[in-house]
């Protein structure tokens, strides 16, 4: 990884020029392996001042997780506590499902710093780039039959909204299931993976993607009228450590009040951050596209829509557009 070895030349020389001679020099690599070191770092979000004659000089390095000051802000009695934090991965999905099958604990989680093959709902790809935002999943061992996993979804989507909202200012809102939105753009995705066995859950695997320090002008063509960042909503760096114990312990307690009480509670909460309720709406299904009122959540966490005569439709799965 030789752009590393001359982060470290620019690091041990804070504030200093180095310039292109003395890197190649001290690297043995030519003047232009350096300038396509200088881009590489550029790319992970360092920032270089370049001038003529003097050379290159590291002006902003970019904001790495510290392990310790999400440790530091939690207040959960397990989420959140067996972290481990990964510079690149492929999905912190599978990374959760190893760590499943060694026996790792209810609370267990991880978090990537860059993810390389991240996906969303129905495998699609996920944005995410690296220290730009929050990539992780984490492990949920409930007592529960298979039918309950969709709860789960909307339970982990009131808690990161809940996070959101406390840490950035930001006026997040739940778009049914799992897409929390803000003025209509997407800043995160939920993605919840259920294994089973004789019709219970094993374990879940609640993987969350939030979109926190990326630039707009970093989002891709395609991304730029649908996705949003907390920096770009908020005007502010937010702190990704903060944000990411903010949500731990917004779901932990969460996750109690549902083992104790159900997801009654849970559904008021939901219903009161919803961007999607009373709303016209098309539904796509597996099996069909309907049209029509989105009027409430059920008891099971399923969609009830109103179609054009008022009759209630029940659905329990479906790609949501707001109209």
């Amino acid at each position: 990884m030789e752009h590393h070895k001359l982060l470290d030349m620019f690091r041990q020389n804070e504030g200093k020029y180095l310039s292109g001679e003395e890197i190649s020099k001290r690297l043995s690599i030519s003047r232009t392996a350096v300038w396509k070191q200088i881009n590489k770092l550029r790319e992970e979000g360092f920032e270089f001042e370049a001038v003529s004659r003097k050379g290159y000089r590291l002006v902003h390095s970019p904001d790495k997780l510290d392990p310790q000051r999400v440790l530091q802000e939690l207040r959960t009695r397990s989420f959140g506590r067996h972290l481990k934090l990964v510079e690149v991965t492929t999905s912190t999905q599978e990374e959760v499902r190893l760590l499943a099958e060694q026996g790792a604990p209810s609370g267990a989680l991880v978090v990537a710093e860059e993810q390389t093959g991240g996906r969303g709902r129905q495998g699609r790809k996920w944005f995410s780039p690296p220290r730009k935002g929050v990539w992780m999943s984490l492990l949920l061992r409930p007592e529960r039959p298979l039918s309950f996993a969709p709860q789960l979804t909307l339970l982990i989507a009131v808690a990161v909204c809940r996070a959101i909202r406390k840490t950035s200012g930001v006026d997040a809102g739940i778009k049914w299931p799992n897409d929390l939105l803000v003025q209509g753009k997407k800043v995160c995705g939920i993605l919840v993976e259920s294994v089973s066995e004789d019709e219970r859950i094993r374990y879940c695997i609640a993987g969350i993607g939030i979109d926190v320090n990326v630039e707009a002008r970093e989002l891709p063509a395609d991304l730029q009228p649908v996705a949003t960042s907390l920096k770009i909503e908020s005007g502010q760096t937010q702190d990704r450590a903060a944000l990411i114990a903010a949500v731990m312990n917004e779901l932990e307690e969460l996750y109690f009040l549902y083992e104790q009480e159900g997801f009654t509670p849970i559904r008021h909460l939901w219903e009161a951050l919803s961007v999607t309720l009373g709303k016209r709406v098309t539904v796509q299904t597996p099996q069909e596209e309907m049209s029509g009122v989105a009027d409430a959540l059920d008891e099971s966490g399923a969609l009830v829509l109103l179609d054009e005569n008022g009759e209630p439709y029940t659905l329990f799965s479906g790609e949501v557009q707001l109209a």
